[in-house]
């Protein structure tokens, strides 16, 4: 059916102004970054010399975590994601170069970024097109990389660091997925652990979701998750943090909160705060030790315009 010219243009109007004023609502809503209206790394403007040489001071064991979980081509992750690992010997299969004794191996990897641990960079996730201080996706998001906000740029991450032990809260070995933690449970974690949420930290949630649930049921483990609710990524984005994660692929509570506002804690931390996300953190070791207060390191891979990148965070007690 073709439509007749009076219909097509008064469909084509509605339709361009109902795009306009979307563009404008979601610019309405933007507020530029208190660190400059060209800032591209968020409140990891926090760490500096004397911030890094504080959280030093933390270090009484000498006694390394590895946060970050071995991935490979099982691992669940938010679908579509994947990745295939081959390993070749180019050019020297069966004896091809018979007169040189030095052999070799090389790998080829096809896949994600994020999968398994990994850093959710500033430019991973917005809000009706618009990003951490106001870029918006049609200006930097482009098939080759992102031209702002990619992680290559994020500077060495040197911290305190705290992990919240959420279940134990709970007096639970593992969160039920769709189960969220409040404000409230988090100032008692606090409270209980003597780990208040200072300016510069890193904060990590222990749920015990992954150290249950990946390798036993892995489907079930990326199907849903618990997670902080909305009001906790608030209270967290106001305690001014560089960086908060968890134990759980996605941070945020799923099935969400509130089924039309998935994800609304990624908004919060990422678009409106600049603070980084960390997700699938390895965070049973340290609540097993009780080492809930650290000196975390994090220095990922920079490769330019990533919107996100697989890690292996470490935390030294």
């Amino acid at each position: 059916m073709r439509l007749g010219p009076v219909l097509c243009l008064g469909l084509c109007l509605g339709l361009s102004l109902d795009l306009t004023l979307a563009t404008a609502y979601a610019e309405e809503q933007c507020k530029p970054s208190k660190w400059g209206p060209d800032d591209e790394i968020g409140n990891i403007n926090l760490i500096n010399p004397a911030s890094v040489l504080k959280a030093a001071q933390l270090i009484e064991t000498g006694r390394t975590y590895s946060l970050g979980i071995t991935i490979d081509s099982t691992t669940p992750a938010f679908a579509p994601r994947g990745l295939s690992l081959q390993v070749v010997q180019p050019g020297q299969q069966e004896s091809a170069r018979p007169n040189v004794g030095m052999t070799y191996n090389d790998d080829v990897f096809q896949g994600w970024f994020g999968i398994g641990s990994q850093l959710d960079g500033l430019g991973h996730l917005g809000y009706e097109g618009m990003y951490y201080n106001c870029n918006h996706a049609r200006d930097f998001a482009h098939i080759t990389g992102l031209t702002k906000l990619s992680t290559d740029k994020v500077p060495p991450m040197v911290a305190r660091g705290i992990v919240l032990d959420v279940a134990a809260h709970y007096g639970k070995e593992y969160l039920e997925a769709g189960q969220y933690f409040t404000v409230e449970d988090i100032q008692a974690i606090e409270k209980k652990q003597g780990t208040p949420i200072r300016e510069g930290d890193v904060v990590l949630f222990h749920t015990g979701w992954t150290d249950a649930k990946l390798k036993s049921e892995p489907l079930t483990w990326v199907s849903g998750e618990p997670g902080q609710s909305e009001e906790v990524a608030t209270y967290v984005a106001n305690k001014n943090v560089v960086a908060v994660g968890a134990d759980t692929w996605g941070l945020d509570v799923v099935p969400p909160q509130h089924p039309n506002r998935p994800f609304q804690g990624h908004v919060t931390l990422l678009k409106e705060h600049g603070i980084y996300i960390l997700e699938t953190m390895n965070t049973g070791p340290l609540v097993r030790d009780g080492v809930y207060e650290f000196l975390f390191v994090l220095g990922q891979a920079k490769v330019r315009g990533a919107v996100q990148m697989f890690i292996n965070p470490i935390a030294i007690d």
